[in-house]
């Protein structure tokens, strides 16, 4: 296994790659399912505090396996496998997570986790025998730090319950800092453009998962011969936020800003909120059916905020990780205010939903008309 070059041409995505990530959205999606039962319920701080553990864990795997593909990706028959036994890994956390939520049993969980990250060891070992020098103590850097958290990770199972929470930020800066000490004297050659396009695939899943599971709420609950009226205007402006959120997204390439590690880092470790808010506004859309059926046990205005906290997040980070890069004037406040107009949204209760898929649509028409009048290609706003 050697290094790819960084400038290397027609680098796209590969099947197994592909496969690799709708793997993970079945992890993707029981997350944002168990997020919706407790919201539901009005268990907030167990919500936030599982879907926070749950979630890290799924971004965390998925983006070490994507860099070092980005970087070292042979297809061979040893690579394929260990990225096999990679998903199988993502498979255990996300049978695990329900009793993450309900009974905060960590145990399936973790073992998924450790699974992951060992497997990915595996690759960074292959990678320091086809590498030499800096390269080489690099790959075997990444090695070791990965297994000395996930010692840490299974020390952990040991704690009381109670005491986890207070842990896990220490993991989550041990797990953060591995690339950063393992990387301090060479950089990884990752090839920008890919890397750009898996964050973009796994986007689109998240926010497909997202479709899916506000199609199954609205779904249940006309099953159940409740009323259209309520349930109309929670899907209209459901779809309208996540058809907002796709184009805003994809509005202008972003490869060419991931010059060096700095950039990248930042940008890599800022869709943390990025997938996780799409993925919540899915949840966030399934708490608001319920509560339009009179099923959840919240109020009308805590309901909607599940919709437009995230959603209100998810456009603010876009604009801070993406569009902010090539905008101007006057453009640059265009999703900002957007961010402000749909989390102000809540306060008007089940209405809220509606209001914050036509302030997001409004958002993307203003984007596209200050685009058209810079006298640049209307097909994209950046």
């Amino acid at each position: 296994m050697v290094p790819r070059r960084r400038d290397e041409a027609h680098r796209t995505a590969t099947p197994l790659e592909l496969f690799f990530d709708l793997c993970f959205v079945v992890a993707v999606a029981q997350a944002g399912r168990q997020l919706a039962v407790a919201l539901a319920e009005g268990h907030l701080r167990v919500a936030l505090a599982g879907f926070v553990l749950a979630f890290f864990a799924i971004w965390w795997a998925w983006m070490n396996f994507t860099w070092f593909a980005s970087a070292y990706d042979c297809d061979d028959v040893p690579y394929r496998v260990t990225t096999l036994v990679q998903i199988t890994g993502a498979l255990i956390l996300a049978a695990g997570i329900p009793r993450l939520f309900t009974d905060q049993d960590f145990t399936l969980s973790v073992l998924g986790y450790v699974v992951m990250r060992l497997a990915q060891v595996v690759q960074w070992l292959r990678a320091a025998q086809g590498s030499q020098g800096a390269a080489r103590r690099m790959a075997r850097g990444y090695a070791a730090g990965i297994v000395l958290v996930q010692a840490g990770w299974v020390l952990v199972l040991l704690l009381p319950h109670s005491a986890v929470l207070w842990v896990f930020p220490l993991g989550v800066v041990a797990e953060l800092a591995v690339p950063a000490v393992a990387e301090r004297r060479v950089q990884s050659p990752w090839h920008p453009h890919h890397i750009a396009e898996r964050y973009g695939l796994f986007t689109l899943i998240v926010l497909g998962e997202t479709v899916s599971a506000a199609t199954v709420a609205v779904q249940s609950a006309v099953d159940g011969h409740e009323a259209l009226g309520k349930l109309v205007p929670i899907a209209v402006g459901g779809l309208l936020l996540c058809f907002a959120a796709w184009w805003i997204y994809f509005a202008a390439p972003i490869h060419q800003h991931l010059k060096s590690n700095r950039q990248a880092f930042a940008w890599g470790y800022g869709h943390y909120v990025v997938f996780g808010s799409a993925a919540a506004i899915g949840a966030g859309l399934e708490v608001a059916v319920e509560h339009a059926v009179g099923k959840a046990h919240i109020s009308a205005v805590a309901a909607t905020a599940a919709v437009t906290v995230p959603g209100a997040l998810y456009l603010f980070t876009v604009w801070l990780l993406h569009s902010r890069h090539g905008k101007q004037g006057v453009a640059q406040a265009v999703l900002p205010a957007a961010a402000a107009l749909v989390l102000l949204c809540t306060l008007l209760g089940e209405p809220g939903v509606l209001a914050a898929g036509l302030v997001a649509a409004a958002a993307v028409a203003a984007g596209v008309g200050l685009h058209a009048r810079s006298g640049q290609p209307t097909g994209t706003i950046d």
